[in-house]
């Protein structure tokens, strides 16, 4: 069986769409190498595949590396696990996490299985430019600038901060220098 799936994004370019067809005997593997040499991003990040329902819920995990599992799914390693172990009908939903840092991801979907086989995965159809692959923004950029919704430097906050309301018991014996936090 060959698998025809469609990938999207909700950022950037709204032209973005990667169509790939695969054989039902792949792994993720192969179609997480195929996703990255379609969009030009290097293998250097903790990607992860999800399947997800009609509403994109997160369900089963199929990981680049082998990771615990959660009480929920077995642990599924993408070079472990064929397409066909997890993707059945038409209309299987997916999405790849391409920045872990972020969350941000591709939006897939199995749009045919047609039959027949092929080796490994290709992309069929490019269009339009991906997305930058990490957002390279630092979180903590403003964080000293007075914004809308900066409450946390309000002035009429910094007024009501009192040092002396905080109940510092417990925190006595606390100690970055013994090195036991890591």
């Amino acid at each position: 069986m060959i698998y025809r799936f469609t990938f999207s994004c909700e950022e950037g370019d709204p032209n973005f769409r990667r169509v790939f067809e695969a054989d039902a005997d792949a792994t993720f593997l192969e179609l997480h190498e195929a996703i990255l040499k379609s969009v030009g991003y290097p293998d250097d990040q903790m990607t992860s595949f999800f399947l997800c329902n009609d509403e994109w819920e997160k369900g089963q995990e199929v990981t680049l590396v082998e990771m615990g599992s959660s009480f929920e799914y077995d642990n599924m390693v993408m070079n472990e696990t064929r397409l066909s172990d997890l993707i059945e009908e038409q209309g299987q939903r997916l999405i790849y996490i391409f920045d872990p840092m972020y969350e941000r991801y591709f939006f897939g979907s199995l749009k045919e299985i047609k039959a027949g086989s092929m080796n490994g995965v290709e992309c069929v159809e490019s269009r339009g430019k991906a997305p930058k692959q990490l957002k390279t923004e630092d979180p903590l950029a403003g964080a000293g600038k007075k914004g809308d919704d900066d409450f946390l430097f309000d002035d009429e906050f910094k007024d009501e901060l009192d040092l002396g309301d905080i109940d510092m018991e417990g925190f006595q014996d606390l100690s970055f220098d013994d090195g036991t936090m890591f």
